[in-house]
């Protein structure tokens, strides 16, 4: 079975441990080391991998120490590239070509972000569960059968956007990058309306927006859809 812990979500980093009972992983590094330890009560060894969406420091500030410490990185190219991780050398994953670690099977996947190389995660395990990570990205132009869970950004609302701009509460120029870099509340309900929702078990909204989302809402909005347990990290 499943289980998710959030470490750490949101513009000041993000770092989640997940496991299936038998393989647990890293979901980003973009906190500080020591942090990742306390969180795990210092049972770091136990973890098997650490996979990595993209180069925002959010998401991979503690990406040097984690390999320091012997704990494989898994990254795309373009995100090694634009890391410059001189020393320790992470793994390299390509879209939509298959691998594995312990008892996961993880298909990478190209998602859509202001950045170099960018990946979402579908993850498997021997039971049949399927785990859909992504974050950080405007769209997710594909559509998947079967899944258990979900772990996907809701960053904003585009109304709740739209009336801070008016109230000068957020600068319009905020709205440009928003809607090119991140998922918003309005795409999510799209992306659940286009998938396969039959064996959805739970949903962890990721990543909100401090000033442009509102929890409540959002969490009741994926509900009625989703008709699921909904986790706000």
């Amino acid at each position: 079975m499943i289980d998710i812990k959030v470490l750490a979500t949101g513009s000041t980093g993000n770092c989640y441990r997940v496991t299936d009972g038998s393989t647990p992983l890293l979901l980003e590094c973009g906190i500080r080391y020591k942090s990742i330890q306390q969180a795990l009560n210092f049972r770091v060894s136990e973890i098997k991998g650490c996979l990595v969406t993209h180069e925002h420091k959010d998401h991979c500030a503690g990406v040097t120490e984690v390999m320091k410490r012997g704990i494989p990185v898994y990254m795309s190219q373009g995100t090694a590239e634009a890391i410059e991780t001189d020393i320790y050398h992470p793994r390299i994953v390509r879209a939509k070509e298959q691998f594995t670690i312990g008892t996961w099977t993880i298909l990478p996947f190209d998602v859509q972000h202001d950045v170099s190389e960018p990946m979402g995660y579908l993850m498997m395990n021997q039971a049949g569960e399927k785990l859909l990570f992504a974050t950080d990205t405007y769209y997710i132009k594909y559509k998947f059968k079967g899944l258990t869970h979900l772990m996907v950004e809701c960053n904003y609302s585009m109304d709740i956007l739209n009336e801070n701009i008016e109230s000068g509460r957020v600068h319009k120029a905020m709205k440009n990058r928003l809607i090119r870099s991140h998922f918003s509340l309005e795409n999510m309900k799209e992306f659940l309306h286009a998938n396969d929702l039959s064996n959805l078990q739970s949903v962890h909204l990721l990543h909100l927006s401090d000033s442009n989302s509102n929890e409540k809402l959002f969490k009741e909005e994926v509900q009625k859809i989703t008709g699921t347990i909904v986790h706000v990290a």
